[in-house]
């Protein structure tokens, strides 16, 4: 990334976000080494945010917001807020609402930089999420099973980061060609959000996603996901996770057991469930 050039803090460290104006593409707002509170609701509303930028180079928009801190100028408006490897690419991108600073001052991590203090809204930014951007970030997001220790709330916030990253991870790597099979462990799916993590990490390795709601989950099996149909799915420990998945499901004229009716989108879409 052209921006990235010259903004490395004293410790060498690289930025690890980056903010463009959502109005104007060609607005670019600054690189930032730390967004201290992103993925951290305020209580009072969903969504609301007080973020600390540590490290920030502003540019554009943001950079004219700041000589009007305590007015209502000094609001930058709406932004991508880009999640960024190591190296400056972007690894995926979250839509940001209302940038406000409300404080500005110098930064020790450089004699270019500042620190500032912004309020934004941002629904999508699940607390918990950062963990997965830091694994992808640093290569250790290089075995199964990293997922299986997490609380519900973080497995909801691992299962959007593998959304929102897949089209960087997967980038120039096509679907596997139909006939292909897969094979899911179900000794650790102990709720819905625990299966989507287990048959994305089957179909698509470590992180992988491969849907985390039932309409998600029949969009990927249209293909352009990591896999085409008609493959086969081998379910190991299916009967530990059917006795997870007893949820039911509106249905028809009554309620499915939400295991039943993953069984049945499946095998309703060209793929061999073999259960285990």
């Amino acid at each position: 990334m052209e921006n990235a050039i010259g903004t490395s803090g004293r410790d060498g460290a690289a930025p690890r976000y980056a903010l463009t104006s959502d109005e104007d593409d060609t607005d670019f707002w600054g690189l930032v080494h730390e967004a201290d509170g992103f993925f951290t609701p305020l209580p009072q509303e969903v969504g609301a945010r007080r973020v600390y930028f540590g490290g920030c180079l502003p540019q554009g928009g943001l950079l004219k917001s700041l000589s009007h801190v305590g007015t209502r100028r000094a609001r930058a408006g709406n932004a991508s807020f880009d999640v960024l490897e190591a190296d400056g690419a972007a690894m995926g991108s979250y839509f940001v609402n209302d940038v406000t600073v409300t404080n500005v001052r110098p930064s020790e991590r450089g004699a270019a930089l500042v620190d500032l203090v912004v309020t934004l809204w941002c629904e999508d930014a699940l607390p918990g999420a950062e963990r997965l951007w830091d694994l992808i970030r640093t290569g250790r997001l290089n075995r199964t099973g990293l997922w299986h220790g997490l609380t519900p709330e973080d497995r909801r916030a691992w299962l959007s980061v593998a959304l929102w990253s897949r089209e960087y991870r997967r980038r120039g790597r096509p679907d596997t060609p139909p006939g292909q099979v897969f094979t899911l462990d179900g000794r650790n799916v102990v709720d819905r959000d625990s299966f989507y993590c287990a048959i994305g990490e089957a179909v698509n390795g470590p992180g992988g996603y491969f849907g985390w709601n039932l309409d998600a989950l029949h969009d990927c099996l249209d293909g352009r996901w990591g896999a085409t149909s008609p493959f086969t799915l081998l379910w190991e420990s299916s009967a530990e996770a059917r006795a997870a998945l007893v949820e039911r499901v509106p249905a028809g004229d009554g309620g499915t057991p939400l295991f039943d009716l993953i069984v049945e989108i499946l095998r309703g879409r060209g793929v061999s469930v073999i259960l285990r």
